[in-house]
This record gives structure tokens, sequence and C-alpha cells, in this order.
């Protein structure tokens, strides 16, 4: 997963700069020394080889914006492995998504930094910090006012957002690479997101325009990201082939609900947030009866 996540990372520092760099830096590292000191504290198995809460610090940081300060990725990395994971009994046993926890929380707590955009005017974050920079909407916010940013540079990636969303290009790319190693079941992903066009699609015919062109709302904001690297998480996602078929539709109907009737452009966060919740009720009824349970005893 972090090899996949590596195209839409590098684009991101690429596009932001060293902002970018120090968030996603941030991020990570204090997910893997939270996990590392909880369980030294506890008493516990030292667990940070497998590189979960890599993933996690990555994750988060990959969904905040590079203005954001480093204190706050940190932060956010801390109640993630802390309180998602380490909490509720480690890896395996958390209910929810740890890096879209942490983004949540950070959303909740610091709600103007984490939608609040910065673009460099003139010159590309690349070239170092700098001050002259102005704030901007991103193409998604744009798109639900009625405007109609540049597609291709939405699907390349260089328009505002979060770290590591603006690139489709970079996302699929990664994508790509997770299907073809197995890492991730196509069903999560590609159901989700043609769930959500459909709904996108019925949502324009019924309101008679279109406002809300079905390109835009693919290569905007976080639907890439969060459908291939977070709804398909192992521990927050059904096990069984039905259960990940109403998961995901599930998380195309909350995404489009958030999107086209939401006060946010987003939605993506808290629609696979509160798609994990209803997993195990998801699995309790489509796992498999063993065979003969339902049976009438002979004679």
């Amino acid at each position: 997963v972090v090899i996949a996540l590596l195209p839409a990372s590098a684009f991101g520092v690429y596009n932001f700069g060293i902002p970018a760099l120090i968030v996603l830096i941030s991020t990570t590292v204090s997910a893997v020394l939270t996990e590392y000191i909880y369980e030294k504290l506890m008493h516990k198995k030292i667990t940070i080889n497998d590189w979960s809460a890599v993933v996690t610090g990555l994750l988060l940081g990959l969904n905040m914006p590079a203005s954001a300060p480093w204190w706050m990725g940190a932060l956010g990395s801390v109640f993630a492995i802390l309180v998602v994971k380490q909490l509720f009994g480690g890896l395996g046993q958390n209910f929810m998504n740890p890096a879209l926890g942490g983004r949540c929380f950070l959303m909740l707590s610091f709600s103007s930094v984490m939608t609040s955009f910065t673009v460099k005017e003139g010159s590309n974050w690349l070239y170092g910090i700098s001050v002259d920079a102005a704030s901007s909407a991103t193409p998604l916010m744009d798109v639900k006012e009625g405007g109609y940013p540049s597609l291709l540079k939405m699907f390349l990636g260089t328009t505002t957002g979060t770290i590591g969303e603006t690139s489709t290009a970079a996302l699929l790319l990664g994508a790509i690479y997770l299907l073809l190693r197995r890492v991730i079941d196509w069903k999560i992903p590609v159901i989700y997101i043609a769930t959500f066009a459909v709904f996108d699609i019925l949502y324009m015919v019924i309101a008679g325009a279109a406002a809300y062109p079905l390109l835009y709302e693919l290569c905007g904001g976080g639907l890439m990201l969060g459908a291939f690297f977070m709804a398909t998480d192992y521990v927050t996602s059904p096990i069984t082939s039905k259960g990940k078929v109403i998961y995901a539709i599930l998380l195309g109907l909350l995404t489009g609900l958030f999107r086209f009737f939401g006060e946010s452009a987003e939605g993506v966060s808290f629609a696979i947030i509160i798609g994990n919740l209803f997993v195990p009720l998801i699995e309790r009824y489509t796992v498999p009866k063993a065979f003969g349970k339902e049976g009438k005893a002979n004679g």
C-alpha cells in the first residue's frame, strides 16, 4: 500500500512543495512513534514492523492541506493511532479507518485550517515556502457553485485540494498496482464509484440540468483516494462477497447524498466512516450459513 501511495505522495510534494513534505513526514513519523510508545508502555508486542502505522500516517497526511501546520498533522496521527486503533485493541480491532478517524477529528477541531487551501501565485510550491500565497477554492467547490474548471488539470492534479487527492492519474496508477498485486478486491472501489456515478446521473436528470458533471465529480475531491485506499481497508470493510457489494453501494449513496445535498462539496470521509459502522451488521446478514445447519433432521 505504501508503494502504491508513492505516486500520489510524490506528486503532492511536486504540486505543493516543501510544506506538503513536512506534513507527510509529521503524520507518518508521529503515527509510528505513537504506536511504538504506547505498546512499549503497555508492555505489548511492538508491531511497527507491520507497516500499518506507516500506512495510517501517510494516508492522514495525504488527506490534509499542505498549508496545515506540522503539529496539527502530528496531533491527528496521535488520535488515529492511540484512540481509534490502540485503545480498541490494536490492529484488527478498530471499528473505523484510523486515518479517516484522525482526519475527521481534525476537521471537527480545526475546520477553518482543514478547509483552507492555498496556492503560490505565479509559480509552484516546489521552489520553497513563500508567503506570497492566495487562498483558492478546490475544483469540486467550483463545480458545486456552477463553475467549470479545467478537467485536464483535475485529472493530472495541478489544482488545489488536499496533498494526495488532486492527481487522479497518480491515484489510478497506485490503484492499478494494488489490483495487479491482488492486495485489494476490485468489488468495493469499482462498485462504490459506479454507484456514485449512477447517483450523479440520476440527480442531473431529475434536476433537469448538468449541475454536477460526472467527470468533474469523479476526478474531484477524495473519491479516488477513498475508494481505492481507504474503503478497501481489511479491518473496516466486509470480508464476504455480498457484504462488499452492499458496503460499496452504501458508500456510493452516502457520498452522493453528502456531496449534492450537504453544505460541503466533499463527503467521502464521512461516508466511509459511516459505512465502517455498518460493517458488523452487514457481515451478520451476509455470512454464508454452514452447510446443513438449517436443514431438518431426518426421521
